[in-house]
């Protein structure tokens, strides 16, 4: 069976990535979209499993000893954290897993495995970002200049990136995604391993032909 390849997606607020990776996710066959863990009790309309796995602080905490977390963060009080073993299950299965996680999140994935494939989404312009903030409606004067000093501190890091999509237009980004999916699986080393037959000593052609 071939693995399963692990992809982090993340960008500064605005950019679009959750749109973009729920778009892809509609027409991906074999392609997971990881859960997080928290210790935050589950909200009106939350399940188990889909919008979160939900653990009490004593057991998340056991968990984060025993490094069953590819990245970890406690936010307003409560613990968040993208399970390995749940991660690593998947791809043993041959189930490409996708992490839409913030950019502090995807660097400590970097940290933690070496097979991670990372995709920073962009906006085309810092005007088009603070267009697309403000038409949430639910930003002040105050906290949008927060979240554009955010965004051009997180761009500094898209040098850890392996790739770049340019959020212009959903389906534009969309073709851009499934061009590195593609390209990922193509990669010598990724299927080497499944023509074995092609390799190693010289056939005699009578002996392939019979």
């Amino acid at each position: 069976m071939t693995r399963g390849l692990l992809f982090v997606i993340s960008g500064p607020s605005g950019a679009g990535k959750g749109t973009i990776c729920n778009a892809y996710l509609k027409e991906a066959k074999n392609t997971w979209l990881s859960v997080s863990a928290t210790t935050r009790s589950p909200r009106v309309g939350e399940t188990e499993g889909v919008s979160y796995f939900f653990l009490d602080r004593a057991e998340f905490e056991t968990k984060l000893v025993q490094g069953d977390f590819l990245e970890h963060a406690e936010v307003y009080g409560n613990l968040y954290g993208t399970p390995r073993s749940r991660v690593e299950e998947k791809l043993a299965q041959g189930i490409d897993v996708i992490l839409e996680i913030d950019i502090q999140g995807a660097l400590k994935v970097q940290e933690n495995t070496e097979e991670g494939i990372f995709i920073f989404v962009l906006p085309p312009s810092m005007e088009e970002l603070k267009n697309r903030i403000i038409k949430r409606g639910s930003e002040t004067p105050e906290s949008l200049i927060r979240r554009f000093e955010s965004a051009f501190e997180e761009i500094n890091y898209i040098s850890k990136y392996n790739y770049a999509v340019i959020n212009t237009t959903v389906e534009e980004a969309l073709t851009n995604v499934r061009a590195i999916v593609q390209a990922e699986k193509c990669r010598v080393a990724r299927v080497l391993p499944n023509i074995k037959d092609l390799q190693g000593e010289k056939h005699n052609g009578k002996e392939i032909i019979g």
